[in-house]
């Protein structure tokens, strides 16, 4: 492939950095673990990935996808490394390649040499095993460098761009470690800025753009359980909602028609505010009523220090009643958090409702939402929010959580 290689060499033009936007990385390996693993650690570094098994994928992966970087797995068995980096040179490829393989890999060394001598951007080869940091260093040039968005980012105009999507963190059964569901949370991909966080974004309750927001969300939420569901790893999904969008008979009305009527759909879970929650009380004990008939349930969320408000009531419209992290993090070392959690336990347990502790970072976190007889844990020790594709590997690859 020599002379070919030469040629198409001295005319590849200049491609590299005409978008700006959130860097995006192809992961090239053989083997479909190692892609996933090394695909997991580049999203948590801020890319957008995608995937080729093989050579014949690559070419249509750089059309479609329009990668910033390819990150080569070398294996005397895995793929054939001369024909990606013929296809590289040949598509005129201007991004960085980065080739990972074992220390003493002669091929390793090779596709390196071979790289930089037909003019691709060669990073410095990665040695198995290694570890995040080790990763960040060698593509950090990649990475964004603005500062957050400031001032915040209009929501409508990122519900028009497409910019925003679902990220999932998962509910584990307190006692057995279990998932047992999985909480949504919007995010933004912005194309300067990357992940935006929801403090940017998220508009005022009587902003025009707050209904747009609640229709993304169920809507995204029901084709994600759908996606999950041809993936064999369907889980119970709670999505945020405002209880002013609540109050529109026609937006409860049209929420209770896109609920899935798959014999798989275990039921979608709405969190409320506690403060909104408590406020409307009266009003969602009716949606709730209605919405049951559907598999929905409400969840009252954020719930602190206000707890004796929902106190010495008849019922209640809630299945589930969330401990405000702020009291959970710390809580086996703290007796004032112990407290206000012990009490948000027992008003779920009178009221006959699960009882959630979001917020467990630790060991002793967990250790104390036991002793407390929280029912379900939701924390940093499980797993951060995450993308939805690296949600659904997570869930074939962990379905029992172990926090060590």
């Amino acid at each position: 492939m020599d002379d070919g290689l030469v040629e198409l060499a001295g005319r590849r033009p200049k491609t590299f950095g005409r978008r700006k936007v959130t860097p995006r990385a192809c992961v090239a390996d053989s083997k479909r673990h190692l892609r996933a693993f090394m695909s997991e650690v580049l999203e948590d570094l801020g890319f957008v990935t995608s995937e080729c098994a093989g050579a014949d994928e690559l070419q249509a992966m750089l059309t479609s996808e329009l990668p910033d970087l390819i990150l080569l797995g070398i294996a005397a068995d895995g793929i054939e490394p001369g024909r990606f980096l013929e296809i590289l040179v040949r598509e005129a490829f201007d991004g960085k390649v980065l080739a990972a393989g074992a220390r003493e890999s002669i091929i390793l060394k090779a596709v390196q040499q071979v790289g930089e001598e037909y003019g691709l951007a060669m990073l410095p080869p990665l040695t198995t095993p290694f570890a995040a940091e080790t990763l960040r260093e060698r593509v950090a040039m990649l990475l964004p460098e603005e500062p957050a968005p400031s001032p915040a980012v209009h929501v409508g105009e990122a519900l028009h761009a497409g910019w925003l999507e679902l990220w999932y963190q998962p509910k584990i059964d307190a006692k057995t470690l279990i998932r047992s569901g999985a909480e949504a949370l919007v995010r933004m991909r912005h194309p300067t800025w990357g992940v935006v966080p929801p403090a940017y974004f998220i508009p005022e309750e009587h902003d025009p753009h707050f209904r747009g927001l609640s229709e993304f969300v169920i809507e995204r939420a029901v084709q994600d359980w759908h996606y999950l569901l041809e993936r064999q790893s369907q889980v119970d999904l709670s999505i945020n909602l405002p209880a002013s969008y609540l109050k529109e008979p026609q937006a409860v009305r049209d929420l209770c028609r896109r609920v899935p009527t798959h014999p798989a759909f275990g039921g979608l879970t709405i969190e409320i505010d506690s403060e909104e929650a408590i406020r409307d009380l009266d009003l969602l004990a009716e949606i709730a009523h209605e919405m049951r008939l559907h598999n929905i349930g409400l969840s009252i969320d954020n719930l602190g220090a206000n707890w004796p408000e929902l106190m010495d009531l008849d019922r209640i419209p809630f299945i589930k009643l969330k401990a405000d992290r702020h009291f959970v993090t710390g809580s086996g070392n703290d007796r004032l958090k112990r407290t206000v959690c012990r009490h948000i336990v027992e008003l779920a347990q009178g009221y006959g409702v699960r009882a959630i502790a979001e917020g467990v970072e630790s060991r002793a976190d967990l250790v104390a939402a036991n002793e407390l007889g929280f029912d379900l844990v939701q924390g940093f020790l499980f797993g951060k929010p995450m993308p939805l594709k690296k949600f659904a590997r997570s869930t074939l690859t962990r379905t029992v959580m172990d926090p060590a």
